[in-house]
């Protein structure tokens, strides 16, 4: 028995290893059935809950982190996180316009990833947090029913938002509760901020050293630009003459002397109480 056990726990370990330099990998396929949308639909939808829960339990650090308390929130406010879930998964977004479709995704996806977390209060990283036994992640559960059909995180990010709306910066804006992921915005994604977040989640991450750290010729970049390079440029030259445009201490560097790293740090962004 305890050999059996310790077998597992060899086998867990290295299957967390081994996602931190495969996860991520997933190409952008279009569900074709989300692809409708009503240039003319007036319906707005209103997201102060998912703001009101923002402005209580997310806190941003002195080293640039925000963090979220998850703790407190699965005490005091869970019921509020799944009643704001529930009205979201009650409407047909295909019945919205463009830009309401774009806050409702990317809010739906940041709101049920705290929710997975929820689940999960003694886990110490997101890695460990799916349903099946030997799965890396939640991302691959079925954990949402909208329109009829049964979604999957990985079903938000790459066959919804990525493919339809074909925007680098979307990688900013899901946030997967991890350090090393772009921050869980301050602000819940509307029509009217979407721009403007957009743009100010790229900044703060590709200047910051979990997403652009360079050290004399060492350049240590966050691993989203491996998994997803192609998002980013058709090439590791590319990518970081992609990021050299936004980090500018990059932008002063010989981009071709540069010896190239990647590192992602999947601790729960959980504030420490």
């Amino acid at each position: 028995m305890k050999f059996s056990l310790h077998i597992i726990q060899v086998v867990t370990v290295c299957l967390v290893i081994f996602s931190t330099n495969s996860y991520g990998a997933a190409k952008a396929e279009l569900w074709d059935f989300w692809i409708k949308h009503d240039p003319d639909s007036t319906i707005t939808l209103d997201h102060g809950p998912w703001q009101q829960l923002l402005d209580r339990y997310v806190e941003p650090g002195a080293d640039g982190i925000n963090r979220v308390d998850y703790g407190a929130l699965g005490k005091h406010h869970r019921t509020d996180l799944g009643s704001y879930l529930n009205t979201l998964t009650s409407i047909d977004p295909r019945q919205l316009n463009r830009a309401e479709q774009f806050a409702y995704w990317v809010n739906l996806y940041n709101a049920l990833t705290v929710e997975v977390v929820l689940r999960y209060p003694n886990k110490k990283s997101i890695l460990r947090m799916g349903e099946k036994f030997f799965s890396i992640g939640p991302w691959g559960d079925k954990i949402i029913d909208i329109a009829g059909q049964s979604l999957t995180l990985d079903d938000i990010e790459h066959r919804v938002l990525r493919p339809i709306w074909q925007d680098h910066r979307i990688h900013y804006a899901v946030n997967c509760a991890s350090i090393g992921c772009p921050n869980l915005s301050k602000l819940a994604y509307t029509p009217a901020n979407t721009e403007a977040q957009l743009q100010k989640a790229e900044d703060t991450y590709t200047n910051h050293s979990r997403g652009v750290n360079l050290e004399g010729r060492k350049l240590k970049l966050s691993s989203i630009y491996k998994w997803y390079a192609s998002d980013f440029g058709n090439s590791q030259s590319q990518v970081v003459e992609h990021l050299s445009k936004r980090n500018s201490e990059l932008a002063e560097a010989d981009l071709s002397k540069l010896r190239i790293s990647y590192d992602y740090n999947w601790d729960l962004n959980r504030q420490n109480n």
